[in-house]
């Protein structure tokens, strides 16, 4: 009789340790608030940096350098001023302008050697995080509303308003908010769904006509674009603005639905599943509220946030709410295979942050520039691929870092 109490206390014991175990592992990950940490690190450490073509990212550097020219030297680069002040990035910038042109690389890469330090970035203890593409994709369109350009790219509307938060309270550095006063107050301005359905009809706020709803939608995630107007002419459009809802990923819900398997998810399998369901299209893009507006470019473009012409394969979007926006950083990734077969070859090289967005969010992630093309939008589309990144900060700052550690 013992026995079989002791065989049922164990058995029981046993069972409730089991359940303990399986509460364990099944119960959500609970991770800390996202952190910046940065750690020295020499040239040495960057995977593949002498393989690079160094030349071609001074280029890019060149254009935060006449930028950063333009402020004011007491203005703090980065979230806590991690970049130190403007001030600080003088003497470097006049150097890299003073770098001949011509594309020597190896001169190229001594400067870069010569006037900074890397900087290995983590979000708390993660070096890895997430590293998609964007690209300027091009739409058929008209300056006037006639079938079939009957959908229409707003400019910004006069009375959206944008709030800089990082203005009230260092810790919201970076984070931006809009919408609409109204009785006195800061409203939030109408979603996607609520613009799509005539809200700001009638205000003259119609820029172009495109012809296609799914490509208006993605023109709006990528931010900026190509129009081609019937006479063969093009239009380029930049971001003015967006209405301030959160970005949410279509993605995501047609995973929830169903509809794609999580390993299936890029720009072309949502495309496609949107036009085979041309009765479902509409609504499963609204469920994306945030909305961007236009406006028209001359010259170079896309324009990123720092307000300069991006560059193919050498911008990069990041967290200004963590990152310095101007500041080199060395990238180690991979790029998939724009054919769809699983392939990867390494991206392995400088970039710039010159760009940010709604979707890029946390201290290790980032959106690469792709440029414009079909061979662009197949990468971009397929990429969603684990990588790192060093940002690289002026010696005098990094030396300043050091001393205060």
């Amino acid at each position: 009789m013992r026995s079989r109490v002791v065989a049922g206390f164990v058995g029981a014991t046993l069972a409730a340790a089991a359940a303990l175990v399986l509460w364990y592992w099944s119960r959500p990950v609970e991770r800390p608030p996202d952190r910046l940490v940065l750690a020295p690190a020499g040239f040495a450490a960057l995977p593949g940096w002498r393989d690079d073509d160094h030349a071609a990212a001074l280029a890019a550097f060149r254009r935060s350098c006449r930028r950063l020219a333009e402020l004011a030297d007491e203005r703090s680069l980065g979230a806590g001023g991690i970049a130190g002040r403007i001030r600080d990035w003088r003497a470097p910038c006049d150097a890299a302008l003073a770098v001949p042109e011509g594309g020597d690389d190896d001169a190229a890469r001594r400067y870069f050697e010569t006037w900074f330090v890397p900087f290995a970035v983590a979000n708390n203890d993660r070096r890895e995080g997430l590293f998609t593409g964007y690209f300027e994709p091009e739409l058929r369109g008209s300056r006037r509303r006639a079938p079939p350009f009957t959908i229409p790219l707003y400019r910004r509307p006069d009375d959206l308003v944008t709030v800089d938060l990082g203005r009230f309270r260092d810790d919201l550095r970076g984070r931006r908010i809009a919408g609409r006063v109204a009785g006195g107050r800061l409203e939030p301005y109408p979603p996607r769904r609520a613009i799509e359905a005539g809200t700001l009809a009638g205000r003259g706020l119609e820029l172009l006509w495109v012809d296609d709803p799914i490509g208006a939608f993605f023109l709006h995630i990528q931010g900026s674009g190509r129009v081609r107007l019937e006479d063969g002419s093009i239009v380029r459009v930049g971001y003015a603005g967006h209405n301030g809802r959160p970005y949410f990923a279509i993605g995501r819900a047609l995973v929830e639905r169903g509809a794609l398997k999580r390993d299936e998810v890029s720009m072309q399998s949502i495309r496609a599943w949107l036009e085979a369901h041309p009765d479902e299209a509409a609504e499963v893009m609204a469920l994306n509220p945030s909305y961007v507006f236009f406006r028209e470019l001359d010259g170079e473009g896309p324009i990123g946030a720092l307000g300069v012409a991006l560059t193919p394969g050498r911008s990069l979007a990041v967290d200004r709410a963590f990152l310095p926006l101007g500041a080199p950083m060395w990238l180690d990734l991979t790029l998939p295979a724009g054919d769809g077969s699983g392939g990867e070859r390494p991206f392995r090289r400088l970039v710039v942050a010159q760009d940010s967005g709604g979707a890029i969010r946390g201290p290790v992630r980032g959106d690469v520039f792709l440029g414009a093309g079909p061979e662009a939008a197949a990468v971009a589309g397929r990429m969603r691929q684990t990588g790192r990144y060093w940002l690289l900060l002026p010696k005098d700052v990094a030396a300043r870092r050091l001393a205060a550690n």
